[in-house]
């Protein structure tokens, strides 16, 4: 008996050994769980789309007569599912990239001043990193290992002690607005949160990525619902478990609809104001926010400017904001 179940493990292990070789994406249980999170999304969009497509004779009609109709909720659910994957795939700002960076165009100036025997030009590699504000808005060129130090000191106000802003994990200097996230194991340009369904975080680079995955995720639901109901209204009593059915997917899709709605609008209301949700739940715990009033916001540039920064700034620049001085939050 011993030597069957040896015989089934060995042969068990061989087979994850194959499978793992020729999947190696699968071989880390994190990617694992990852990948589990997005086919049991997409297998949810399918289950609730496909009853309906099943059980509506009327939507069938519908889609004969009028293909238009149709065409677009489809168009919907697959734009839909493909900016789940672009917001899940794409990185949300790592700081350590920012850093790298830093010391790539570095060496890439030093090369090109060293050539040229002129000060490199920003042709030469220039760095897309923004530093923001009306004292130290300039694009960032050059740098060398104390530099990035230097940089990160600069938007703090003076006095400002280097422990205070160094993960203790990372062991790198974050600039405002970052944060240590404990799932990713690295630091988060505007860390917003750690999102259990896109498996990744939410942060400076991908928000804008996340908040569009939520509207078009909000409009699917509605449209899905209204479906729903016209079905519950033309076809009620004929099956007693088809209606059963889809009472209970109204229900649960209600419930999803009432989050993504509050979700969408809660959102919304950071990008107006310039915020994170990291920011406004953890305000009294942050060193730089807990002696600004509630209801002044410090890194908000107007709803305007906030809105063109969050939906046209390319994603391939790093935009680091410094505390505002004393004089702006009183003005604020």
């Amino acid at each position: 008996m011993t030597t069957v179940m040896g015989i089934c493990r060995s042969f068990h292990d061989r087979a994850l050994a194959r499978f793992f070789h020729c999947f190696p994406c699968l071989s880390d249980p994190a990617r694992r769980s990852s990948w589990g999170l997005k086919v049991t999304l997409v297998m949810l969009h399918l289950i609730f789309v496909g009853i309906l497509f099943v059980f509506d004779g009327d939507l069938i009609e519908t889609t004969k007569k009028e293909p238009w109709y149709t065409a677009l909720y489809l168009l919907l659910l697959f734009a839909t599912l493909v900016q789940y994957f672009i917001t899940s795939s794409s990185s949300p700002g790592y700081v350590f990239d920012v850093m790298r960076a830093v010391n790539e165009t570095n060496v890439i100036c030093q090369k090109s001043s060293m050539a040229s025997k002129q000060p490199a030009s920003s042709q030469n590699g220039s760095l897309n990193v923004v530093i923001e504000g009306s004292q130290s808005g300039r694009n960032f060129q050059g740098s060398n290992p104390s530099s990035w130090t230097k940089l990160v000191m600069d938007m703090y106000p003076p006095g400002t002690s280097i422990r205070s802003c160094t993960c203790s994990y990372c062991n790198v200097e974050q600039p405002p607005r970052a944060k240590h996230c404990h799932d990713c194991d690295k630091c988060v340009l505007q860390f917003d949160h750690h999102c259990l369904w896109l498996g990744s975080c939410v942060g400076q680079d991908n928000h804008c990525k996340f908040w569009w995955y939520i509207c078009e995720e909000t409009a699917l639901c509605l449209w899905t619902g209204i479906l729903y109901i016209m079905y519950l209204k033309a076809n009620i009593s004929r099956a007693w478990w088809k209606d059963a059915i889809m009472i209970l997917l109204l229900i649960a899709l209600s419930i999803v609809i009432i989050f993504l709605l509050l979700l969408l609008l809660f959102h919304s209301y950071l990008v107006l104001t310039n915020q994170t949700t990291y920011e406004l739940v953890r305000r009294r715990r942050i060193p730089y926010l807990r002696r600004i009033p509630e209801r002044v916001y410090p890194f908000s540039k107007g709803i305007c400017r906030n809105l063109y920064n969050f939906c046209c700034v390319r994603s391939s620049i790093y935009s680091l904001e410094p505390l505002p001085s004393s004089q702006e939050l009183e003005e604020k």
